[in-house]
């Protein structure tokens, strides 16, 4: 193991500068006042957990988790998601109150990357879970969520793709027959790799028919019409409850009109492996990747020995700024106070009254400054306190 450069940062981890800090905070003020406009209440949980509850339970994969020990030995992890560990503490601390739970975060999350990957390794999230309803009123009410907090954001040209996993999973599986020919054809779909789905379809000795119907099933994305031509693939009793709950949901985002802002794809697969029913990707015309998604994942509560149905949804705020295209906020204090030692006092009296009005205003010490002329240039004004007589060095009045 080579010694790390002395400006160089583990691999996947970013500074994040001013500018680009004020606009994150300003994106996730807006996001989080939406969401609890709504009824969420704000949580936290431990950046370091138990691999052996939230390391399984999150469903990411091994190879993605910060893992260290300590000092009884026991394994812990960086949070990957933040679904898990309020799963957590939904079946736990706060099992006794009332359901449905509406709650809310805005947390970083950890894993790890392949050299090659160029991704992110801590990135943010501001999402919500609401646990303990069933209803595809509960999958409305997170999808229209997310909606009107992007909308509030200022992004425009973005659209959710709504699909069901457990209608995907039943299609493969009916035509299949088993789970790993399936979990192969469902990583093409993860992926969005439609040609070596197709490639690996060629390779099956399938009946014309079935060959027809995974081939099919890569064109169920569009309107609501989809549903109708996703029911002649189907053939079991599980398929077609998966197919209800989408005509359900479906009424639901009607009522919310947002008929503009959402498509049908029931080809669409989650990295996450919890999920058990709706799943839903929000995708902006700036990025070619989703910047925001959640679903429904009735089955993680019961790892923490309390079974009962959730869905939320998580906004990746890095890839927000991107899509909203703007890559820094720029960062200014228009008001600055110079002083020299003698004023100090009347410069912290006059400092505190801008700040008492709600304004920003910097105090600097004459003496601490380099270059005055260039210093100050950054201000749109400038109050000088130096000296007795209020006299600046070369003769020139001041205050």
């Amino acid at each position: 193991m080579t010694k790390p450069f002395m400006f160089e940062k583990p691999m996947g981890m970013r500074d994040t500068l001013p500018e680009l800090y004020t606009l994150k905070q300003q994106v996730r003020g807006t996001i989080a006042g939406e969401v609890r406009r709504w009824g969420y209440a704000p949580i936290d949980t431990p950046t370091l957990e138990f691999y052996d509850t939230i390391g399984s339970a999150s469903a990411t994969s091994d190879t993605q988790l910060f893992k260290l020990l300590d000092q009884q030995g026991d394994t812990l992890v960086l949070r990957p998601d933040m679904t898990a560990p309020i799963a957590r503490i939904a079946a736990s601390t706060l099992q006794e109150i009332q359901r449905p739970l509406r709650l809310m975060y805005d947390a970083n999350v950890f894993r790890a990357q392949q050299r090659e990957g160029g991704k992110p390794a801590e990135f943010e999230q501001v999402g919500v879970e609401l646990i303990g309803d069933g209803t595809s009123s509960a999958d409305g009410e997170v999808i229209a969520l997310m909606i009107a907090a992007l909308k509030n954001t200022g992004l425009t040209d973005f659209k959710v793709a709504i699909g069901h996993i457990g209608y995907v999973n039943t299609l493969l599986i009916e035509i299949l027959g088993n789970e790993e020919r399936a979990g192969t054809f469902r990583r093409y779909l993860y992926e969005k790799n439609y040609v070596g789905f197709k490639m690996e379809l060629e390779k099956l000795p399938l009946s014309s028919i079935d060959r027809r119907r995974l081939t099919d099933l890569l064109n169920l994305r569009g309107g609501f019409e989809v549903l109708s031509h996703a029911e002649h693939l189907i053939e079991s009793e599980r398929g077609r409850r998966s197919l209800a709950d989408m005509y359900k949901l479906v009424d639901v985002l009607k009522a919310y009109d947002l008929e503009d802002h959402v498509i049908i794809d029931l080809n669409l697969v989650m990295h996450m492996s919890y999920y058990t029913g709706t799943v839903f990707e929000a995708y902006s015309d700036e990025l070619g990747f989703p910047l925001g998604g959640g679903g429904r994942y009735d089955e993680l509560l019961s790892k923490f020995y309390r079974p009962e149905p959730a869905t939320g949804f998580a906004i990746r705020l890095d890839l927000l700024t991107e899509a909203l295209g703007k890559t820094k906020e720029e960062v200014t204090v228009s008001h600055c106070i110079i002083y020299s030692n003698e004023r100090r006092k009347e410069a912290m009296t006059e400092a505190a009254k801008v700040r008492s009005m709600g304004k920003s205003v910097i105090m600097q010490d004459v003496n601490g400054i380099a270059d005055l002329d260039e210093y100050t240039s950054q201000f749109d004004e400038v109050n000088y306190l130096i000296g007795k007589n209020g006299k600046k060095a070369g003769g020139a009045q001041i205050d």
